[in-house]
């Protein structure tokens, strides 16, 4: 059983460790002193202040990024002193599980029991990457004597990683460890949601005997992140976010030719047909999209279901929600936490407004929970088609939109009639009908009987305006590195 803390011991011990930027190995304040607060979704009361980086502490973290690559600071490390160093950090990680947890319920307001599968997510993410650098390989090429030829994979240089707010243990720490693995040099920059975790995996980095210089973190706005795009000092960005934010960046990115990684939003269709174990498929399809409170970049917002099975699947759907426990993360019994800020919250709130004002019936849900912090109830649309903008716009909230179809092959024209192209899911028994929507379906992760599950070990990312490149896996290799040929005349 994992330890935890108290909301009141989370906020205490956050109080005596004053948010600071790791900037070249020390914990700093900011150039110019500033501070920006940190808001408990849970009560929208100010849970402290944490240092908020300016041009100055970016230009500051980018110098000691490269002066860290261009000494081999890291990459010059023995592979196995650099593997034993990232699995030590996987240990400080894993050890801090109890303080991370609550960190996260106090300012993302995830309930406990996901921010403790999150962590356990990441410390497997880090123990994965953690045993890459013995194992990234030259390759042998053939070539006409009397030339021998042979290619290299060396690290990008300088990464930017910029994080979103929705996993504030495991996204910056994508970002980092990947990165690591491949020699590079890293600025993590989460979001200005959730700054404190980062400000604890800062320090866990230096506890794991990282290099000075070799990952720094700043905090701050969105103007932290548009600097590091537009800094020359940066060879590569990795972003997690917004599809709308993944276009300003590969345009400001185009200006240094800077390698770019985009994991964007989605809009994702989640199909059911009629011979679906609904056992399954029911609470597969709520967790789909209700996990984190909707607020998961593949949630299964799309929900198309064979219209045989459609008002069975409606009525299920609208009393399992209303089953479902909105609440303080600290308490075990919720399911659902807050939104993780006012601006999401009245965000979520425009699009329930535009759905039913749009035509769509509502079965559930719709209305806030009580009258203090961010919390809408899980909310399903009927009567909808993919038209509609709750069918066309990501929300990323609470809120599912169900769409009925007649056969395989309108249903497959309809789930691909969007811009985005991260993740699909597929509920039959018909094990041809799986594999053969599966082949069909343009997305990144196509889950057949299941959603959500992730792996390390699997590559992760979207087509179309979902995304550029992949994360995790093998993949994530190419990411991370530069392909160097060398041709030896014998």
């Amino acid at each position: 059983m994992t330890a935890t803390l108290s909301r009141s011991a989370a906020a205490e011990r956050f109080r005596d460790r004053p948010g600071r930027l790791l900037i070249d190995g020390e914990l700093v304040d900011a150039a110019r002193g500033e501070r920006f607060t940190v808001i408990d979704p849970t009560t929208e009361e100010e849970l402290g202040q944490v240092a908020r980086a300016g041009t100055e502490d970016v230009d500051r973290a980018v110098t000691a990024a490269r002066a860290a690559f261009a000494d081999r600071r890291w990459s010059g490390l023995p592979r196995a002193r650099r593997e034993a160093v990232l699995h030590r950090l996987a240990d400080l990680v894993e050890g801090a599980t109890a303080e991370l947890a609550a960190l996260d319920v106090l300012e993302n307001g995830m309930p406990l029991a996901f921010a403790q599968y999150e962590i356990g997510s990441a410390v497997a993410m880090i123990r994965y990457f953690a045993g890459w650098p013995t194992k990234v390989e030259s390759t042998v090429l053939a070539t006409d004597d009397p030339i021998f030829g042979y290619t290299r994979r060396e690290p990008v240089g300088v990464c930017a990683g910029i994080a979103p707010w929705n996993a504030p243990v495991t996204n910056p720490l994508l970002k980092i460890v990947p990165a690591l693995a491949c020699g590079n040099t890293v600025i993590a920059k989460p979001a200005e949601q959730t700054p404190l975790t980062a400000v604890r995996i800062a320090e866990l980095c230096l506890e794991a005997g990282i290099p000075p210089g070799v990952v720094n973190v700043l905090q701050g706005p969105g103007d932290v992140g548009a600097a590091l795009v537009a800094h020359p000092g940066v060879d590569k960005i990795a972003f997690t976010g917004s599809t709308a934010t993944g276009k300003l960046i590969q345009r400001e990115a185009a200006a240094t030719l800077k390698r770019v990684t985009l994991e964007l939003g989605g809009k994702s269709p989640n199909i059911l047909f009629a011979d679906a174990d609904l056992e399954a498929a029911i609470p597969g399809a709520l967790m789909a999209v209700f996990a984190n409170s909707g607020q998961v970049c593949f949630a299964g917002t799309r929900l198309f279901v064979e219209r045989p099975i459609h008002d069975a699947v409606v009525e299920a759907l609208a009393a399992g929600s209303a089953q479902m426990v909105v609440g303080d993360g600290f308490d075990p019994a919720t399911q659902l936490g807050p939104l993780v800020s006012a601006a999401q919250f009245d965000r979520v709130r425009g699009y329930i407004e535009a759905g039913v004002a749009g035509g769509a019936t509502l079965a559930h849900g719709g209305d806030r929970v009580g009258d203090r912090g961010y919390f809408v109830r899980p909310t399903v649309f009927a009567g909808a088609d993919n038209t509609m903008r709750i069918a066309r716009e990501e929300i990323f909230g609470p809120v599912v939109t169900v769409i009925p179809f007649d056969d395989e092959s309108e249903v497959l024209r309809l789930a691909d009639d969007t811009n985005f192209g991260l993740g699909a899911g597929v509920w039959t028994r018909d094990l041809s009908r799986a594999h053969r929507v599966a082949a069909s379906l343009r997305a990144g992760v196509v889950w057949v009987n299941t959603y959500g599950d992730l792996s390390a070990t699997v590559p992760f990312g979207g087509f179309k305006q979902s995304g550029i490149g992949r994360e995790f896996g093998t993949a994530a290799l190419d990411a991370y590195t530069e392909h160097k040929s060398v041709l030896v005349k014998l």
